[in-house]
């Protein structure tokens, strides 16, 4: 039996950024009795943020389904037979409208996803339209596209795009298992390509889809080698969403998950960890333990592109009783 980690087998909460974690140390982490890693996630928090502050973003589907990718945990693929109707890009108007409504609810960061393996020709000028306007309404903004090239980076950074998503989602290991229409690789060189645009990058992944401990430590170790490190690092628990192929098969441990957003927060201090989908099949004590590990960024909105979050009205009486604020 292998003998976990102690706390003291580590230094202090880091003063400074690594970007050479090894697997080994990343997996000691993990193995650090809960309260030894809980205790050293909040001593490396509390160096970069205030700990009871949550930075608050919004997302909307600005185009729904029909997406040719095969990733297997999304019902808006065209590969799998789900409850989602593909809908065209949305009206310029109508996504002002909803900024604007994410505005008033405490948003600060407005993001758009589309269900697309690359975006072409008219459609890429009216994102690009999107882009302008929303950042007029005073709201950072983030896209989620799918795969770029450098003019395209290049035309987004100039729109005044402040972020891009585009996740790994899980370990080059696993990775095969969930998704077989475009390679790790290419996912690696669109975040080149949006880091050397000089956009802030939004990436992070998916636990819960039947992946080991040792996927989670792969993945964690892609996230923490790039340099810098992702300012927004988007921690999802799996949604199973019938008629996709990860409908079926059993919840990721709670504890897990609460370790993987702590070793997120060690592992890349200064980024903002977002405790992302999943947040609707979790329970309050779940969430703040959560944000007692380093979560510190949320979406607010009833709905995550096509699957539920918890309303607004939710998420405000919990910060209230956490003592939590945005910010």
């Amino acid at each position: 039996m292998k003998t976990a980690a102690k706390t003291d087998d580590f230094c202090d909460a880091p003063q400074t950024l690594r970007y050479d974690w090894h697997k080994h140390e990343i997996e000691a982490l993990f193995e650090l009795p809960f309260n030894d890693l809980l205790y050293r996630a909040q001593q490396v928090h509390r160096q970069r943020f205030d700990p009871n502050a949550i930075q608050i973003s919004t997302l909307l589907s600005i185009k729904t389904g029909g997406c040719p990718e095969d990733c297997g945990y999304c019902p808006q693929s065209v590969h799998h037979q789900t409850s989602v109707e593909p809908e065209s890009l949305m009206d310029l108007d109508a996504v002002v409208d909803a900024a604007r409504a994410a505005r008033r609810a405490g948003a600060t960061r407005f993001c758009m996803g589309a269900a697309w393996r690359n975006p072409r020709g008219r459609n890429f000028e009216r994102v690009l339209e999107m882009v302008e306007h929303v950042r007029k309404e005073g709201l950072e903004t983030c896209m989620t596209l799918g795969m770029l090239d450098e003019d395209q980076t290049r035309r987004l950074k100039e729109s005044g795009l402040d972020y891009y998503n585009h996740n790994l989602d899980t370990s080059p290991e696993f990775y095969g298992e969930i998704i077989t229409t475009r390679t790790y690789q290419d996912r690696l060189d669109t975040l080149r390509r949006v880091r050397d645009a000089g956009i802030n990058v939004c990436c992070g992944g998916i636990v819960g889809m039947g992946e080991s401990r040792a996927d989670r430590v792969s993945l964690m170790q892609q996230l923490a080698s790039q340099e810098p490190h992702p300012e927004s690092v988007p921690v999802n628990m799996l949604v199973r969403v019938e008629g996709t192929p990860l409908a079926q098969g059993g919840q990721i441990d709670p504890f897990e998950f609460v370790r993987t957003i702590a070793v997120s927060r060690i592992l890349m201090p200064k980024s903002h960890v977002r405790l992302s989908a999943g947040r609707e099949q979790m329970s309050d004590e779940l969430q703040a333990l959560c944000f007692h590990a380093g979560a510190n960024s949320i979406f607010y909105g009833e709905k995550l592109l096509t699957t539920p979050n918890p309303g607004a009205d939710h998420d405000r009486q919990l910060f209230d009783r956490l003592g939590l604020h945005p910010g």
